[in-house]
């Protein structure tokens, strides 16, 4: 009864695509200032649309600025963190229905060296990195890099949603792994000598994390990247697709992060939040605010 529902799914989702594909084929050949335009009013409707994540974004942005920001301004910088998910989706329009060097002229890679460096240990390449800038796009721009490509990746809950990301990571030429199966599978791709990316940005469950702070209050954040990192000695690198101001893009590459002298998990992954933390602060805008980010909290707090 499962597979016929997963299989019914797939097939509504596949339908549900080929529906949108009229506007989805008109928003990638629209110029690309015009483009980013039309995702801004997009973002808008999801504003509007979406009162519930409306919601949840301007709770995580009190969490996180409210003792620096007024309260009209979180509300702007929330609206625009709608509006950049709406530039990211026609992006993918624009990588996925045109030839993938229309979008890809439109990424830079600063800080080739950092993963270069990495790479030369032999031990494969950890990249850190988040729902940050269009997350998507970084996964295709890793040819810049000359290095391939893993990424761990989580199914989403809504099947043409899910439909939609597995098309366009394949597209990418990366490499996909499963998150229930990603330790065997990543182990393996860093013995292959390949880069694996992981977000971490997202809540993790109690067994899955450890409370470390994340803007000033502790966030359940998964252990899985510290763990392999300590177990493997796979460098980790901070890489981050971020936009700038004239609507291209910038993929950076940061030094790899040292392991702790303690060699503690809790340690590491605390110093994974504060370079999360630090590039979402450049561009506030372009993290997935809406995502409940704290919902996992600690014992003494849930009582």
């Amino acid at each position: 009864m499962s597979a016929a529902r997963s299989r019914a799914g797939l097939r509504a989702a596949s339908a549900g695509l080929l529906a949108l594909f009229p506007i989805g084929w008109l928003l990638a050949h629209l110029p690309a200032a015009v483009g980013l335009a039309v995702g801004r009013r997009l973002g808008d409707l999801l504003w509007w649309l979406l009162p519930r994540r409306r919601a949840m974004a301007l709770d995580n942005l009190r969490r996180s600025f409210g003792a620096e920001r007024s309260g009209a301004d979180l509300r702007r910088l929330g609206r625009r963190s709608f509006q950049h998910l709406g530039m990211n989706l026609v992006e993918i329009c624009r990588y996925v229905l045109r030839p993938t060097d229309v979008m890809l002229s439109r990424v830079r890679l600063d800080g080739r060296e950092h993963l270069e460096a990495a790479a030369a240990h032999g031990r494969g390449v950890l990249i850190l990195t988040a729902h940050y800038g269009n997350w998507e796009l970084l996964a295709a721009a890793h040819g810049l890099s000359g290095l391939p490509l893993s990424i761990v990746t989580r199914p989403l809950d809504h099947p043409l949603l899910a439909e939609l990301a597995i098309r366009f990571r394949r597209r990418s030429g990366a490499e996909l792994i499963t998150k229930r199966r990603a330790v065997r599978e990543v182990v393996a791709a860093l013995r292959r000598q390949r880069m694996v990316g992981i977000l971490l940005d997202q809540n993790a469950t109690r067994a899955e994390g450890v409370f470390v702070p994340f803007f000033g209050a502790p966030a359940s954040t998964s252990k899985g990247l510290a763990l392999l990192a300590l177990r493997t000695g796979a460098p980790v690198v901070p890489v981050f697709l971020r936009r700038e101001p004239d609507g291209r893009h910038c993929m950076e590459a940061g030094p790899a992060l040292p392991p702790p002298a303690d060699g503690l998990v809790t340690t590491y992954t605390t110093t994974f939040n504060q370079v999360l933390e630090a590039a979402i602060r450049r561009a506030p805008e372009q993290w997935l605010w809406m995502h409940d980010r704290w919902r996992t909290r600690p014992r003494e707090a849930a009582r």
